[in-house]
């Protein structure tokens, strides 16, 4: 190990929980001392629970074996394999999610035979014997079995023994999202089985977790949007499980409820007026139910929330003279599982009259390759990158080694000023004006001489971008760009934004080369 990758492990480790640490030796070492019979054969009692599903999922299921995940069609000739995983672990885990049982069109016949090939193979499985993929399949086999009153005695035996392994697997080691999703699965577990000792695990998980996972303003720690739709969503079957089936009175489901209204609020605050997310972090399009899907479920569970100020999620979201600007001014994710960060402190996305028009590049993989880097890294945001350096050591991945802090942030009503110290002494600050009829973008950074880049990425609506010098003119929707401070032309060149994984789209993105101060005055170009 070179010094180099030496300093990156203990930038890594450091922030690790010792809980974390621990868990990683105990599973380590417990299951290579001890080994386990999970799979039993008995006939575990059931209850007979009221569920109708709210939210439709997405077909990815087609008729003849055929799947559809990740923009990633297959079609399974001679039997399904469980263990596919020529196109990556994601796609695997997603066949193991077995989510289609809930999409509208799949009968119940056609479910029951999918559950019955999986069951068949159940001595083969690889991945989809990882408490993630339990914990999602749990779930929809409950929601599957509850929609269509169906007992049936192998799929039950099946289902306790996968919550057997959960329940002496929990993702301590990982913490994050993973934990959450055990804990909303393990809900449904202890309901369909009226297991008490899943029950009390599902119930300090949950109370535990999203005490510490939803931060005051309302959002999930790991700051992704799009996994906050998801446990938002996982949160609203919970509540909506609870109150169809009646059987704790412990103060649990009005909690939940709250949790609830306080994610509510957030993501209202931070959708677009076109009902899209912003692509920050890790976020790709047509994962997640929309933020109006969620909405119209909250409604339907008598839940009712209120407008928010944004506030230590580090993200912030002005709407004047019909440009939306949703920037962030925090902190990387939460330091022991930021996972799912991205080095892109002082990112923006902007929408004029609720059309996208610099965004972030987005999600595509999570394949630990070239483009999952370069989709992390500084370059592929909105922001500033001094030299060749990054702002966060983002790598391996899911990796974060030395990550930048905010060190200053001063608000106003249309005035957001901040500073981070990613570069260590050399300070980046960028302030966001919204006082004029226009959006100034300042960019200023301190001890440092060399040369600074600042970099705009268009959505690939914008086709047309003319530049005149330093003038760069938008003509679709009508939006000049005006660079002060810098004597070097800005550059205009090909990119990719990520519209989904596995789908990218070819765009233009700016790179503004500058020298410790530079002015972006965005406008509206008046006809």
């Amino acid at each position: 190990m070179g010094i180099k990758n030496f300093f990156l492990y203990v930038n890594t480790i450091r922030y690790l929980k010792i809980k974390q640490i621990y868990y990683r030796l105990f599973y380590l070492i417990r299951d290579k001392t001890f080994k386990r019979n999970y799979f039993k054969k008995d006939s575990p009692k059931c209850a007979s629970l009221f569920w109708n599903n709210r939210y439709a999922h997405q077909n990815t299921y087609f008729d003849n074996d055929t799947f559809v995940f990740l923009n990633q069609k297959k079609h399974f000739q001679n039997g399904i394999n469980w263990n596919f995983d020529e196109y990556g672990k994601l796609w695997c885990y997603n066949l193991n999610y077995f989510e289609f049982l809930n999409q509208e069109e799949i009968s119940r016949e056609e479910g029951l035979r999918l559950i019955a090939d999986y069951i068949n193979q159940c001595s083969s499985l690889q991945d989809g014997l990882e408490p993630y993929p339990i914990s999602l399949r749990g779930i929809n086999w409950i929601k599957f079995l509850s929609t269509h009153n169906l007992r049936e005695s192998s799929i039950n035996e099946t289902l306790n023994n996968h919550y057997r392994i959960l329940f002496d697997n929990i993702e301590y080691h990982l913490m994050g999202n993973h934990l959450l999703e055990n804990g909303f699965s393990l809900f449904f577990g202890a309901y369909y089985f009226k297991n008490n000792s899943f029950y009390r695990k599902a119930k300090k998980i949950l109370i535990n977790e999203l005490s510490e996972q939803i931060t005051e303003d309302g959002a999930h720690f790991e700051l992704s949007p799009m996994y906050h739709q998801i446990l938002l969503f996982r949160l609203l079957d919970c509540i909506h499980l609870a109150q169809l089936n009646p059987w704790k009175s412990d103060g649990l489901l009005p909690f939940m409820e709250d949790m609830a209204i306080k994610m509510l609020s957030w993501l209202q605050a931070i959708t677009f007026s076109n009902g899209s997310i912003p692509m920050v972090n890790d976020c790709a399009y047509g994962i997640a139910p929309s933020s109006r899907n969620l909405f119209d479920y909250a409604i339907d569970l008598d839940l009712v929330w209120n407008k928010i100020k944004l506030s230590d999620s580090g993200y912030r979201r002005f709407h004047k003279n019909g440009f939306e600007i949703f920037m962030d001014v925090g902190k990387v994710g939460p330091d022991y599982q930021p996972g799912h960060a991205h080095s892109d402190t002082f990112n923006f996305e902007l929408y004029l009259d609720g059309n996208p028009v610099i965004v972030d590049t987005g999600t595509s993989t999570y394949e630990k390759n070239e483009l999952r880097q370069l989709e992390r890294g500084t370059a592929a945001h909105n922001t500033v990158k001094v030299g060749n350096k990054e702002q966060t050591e983002v790598w391996g991945g899911f990796r974060v080694a030395k990550r930048a802090k905010i060190i200053a942030l001063e608000e106003g009503e249309n005035l957001l000023t901040a500073s981070h110290n990613g570069y260590g002494r050399i300070v980046h600050q960028r302030q966001f004006d919204f006082s004029g009829e226009q959006l100034l973008i300042t960019d200023t950074v301190k001890n440092y001489a060399g040369e600074c880049h600042a970099f705009l990425h268009f959505h690939p609506s914008i086709g047309n971008v003319e530049q005149i010098q330093n003038r760069v003119i938008l003509r679709g929707p009508s939006i000049e760009i005006l660079f002060e401070g810098t004597e070097i032309l800005a550059k205009s060149v090909r990119c990719e934004i990520a519209m989904g994984f596995n789908k990218r789209e070819s765009s233009i993105k700016l790179l503004i080369g500058f020298k410790e101060r530079l002015t972006t005055n965005i406008r509206r170009i008046r006809k």
